[in-house]
């Protein structure tokens, strides 16, 4: 299992989201507490990846891709990502720390956030039965996506899935919902709990996991586990989808498609 947390808004510096905060991404790195089984930390690597500030970004020009920093060490020893992050500020951000599937390699690559042009991709979970489970589904993908995956894991692979049909155009929010439905039917008793952005809107679901959303002060975090103990945050009920700005956040149903109680922004 991993963590991993997505955040639209003012801008604020990469170590106020992640290294600060009492609960943030680095203390779940080695004192998460809800990993239901799966592990006890989260110290197989780590990413971020963030989007500029308006600031930072000239109006007439076409959006800037977001920048991405992954490591496959634990996010505790990494004093280069520490120092970067004190003076990095963001708008949009989309960070996890990994604890790996046993059996599945320890590199940077596999590391989340995965990227494609505006796009940012976390999976916390895993697929049982890999990769057998799922080597149906991944066999309709082109051959060259599945020869430029980034890393052999289950993460790599929902990414592919979600990538093919957002490369397609389809909604975001149906392409999780689909992807998450047909890898669950395909291996039963799988974690899916998947988190995407694009820099504008964030994306996520539940699927035997926790997932927490706060909306305020004209932002969005969307979070594995609440990174502080202060008010906001809203647990998302398990089997759920989400679809978060920083100006509400709609929760519906994966089973049913029924939408669920609305988060606005307080």
């Amino acid at each position: 299992m991993c963590r991993h947390l997505a955040y639209l808004g003012p801008p604020v510096t990469l170590a106020a989201l992640l290294l600060d905060p009492p609960h943030g991404l680095l203390h779940q790195s080695y004192a998460p507490a809800d990993m239901r089984g799966g592990g006890t930390v989260n110290a197989d690597g780590f990413g971020a990846g963030w989007y500029p500030s308006a600031a930072d970004s000239a109006p007439e020009t076409a959006p800037v891709p977001p920048a991405r920093y992954r490591s496959d060490r634990p996010i505790w020893g990494d004093t280069a990502f520490a120092a970067l992050a004190a003076v990095t500020p963001a708008a949009g951000v989309l960070a996890a720390v990994r604890s790996a599937t046993p059996g599945l390699p320890v590199t940077t690559a596999a590391a989340a956030p995965f990227a494609e042009g505006p796009w940012l991709f976390s999976h916390n979970g895993v697929v049982r039965g890999w990769p057998g489970a799922v080597a149906d589904l991944a066999g309709r993908l082109p051959v060259t996506d599945l020869l430029t995956l980034d890393a052999p894991t289950d993460s790599a692979v929902l990414w592919a899935l979600a990538r093919h049909r957002l490369r397609a155009g389809d909604d975001p929010a149906d392409v999780l919902a689909g992807v998450v439905c047909a890898v669950a039917a395909a291996a039963p008793g799988s974690r899916l709990n998947l988190l995407l952005t694009d820099g504008t809107t964030i994306w996520a679901t539940t699927w035997t996991h926790a997932l927490s959303v706060r909306v305020g002060g004209g932002a969005v975090t969307v979070a594995s586990e609440p990174s502080d103990a202060g008010s906001g945050w809203v647990a998302v009920p398990d089997r759920h989808l989400v679809v978060a700005t920083p100006r509400g956040c709609e929760v519906r149903s994966l089973d049913t498609g029924a939408p669920a109680a609305g988060i606005a922004a307080a």
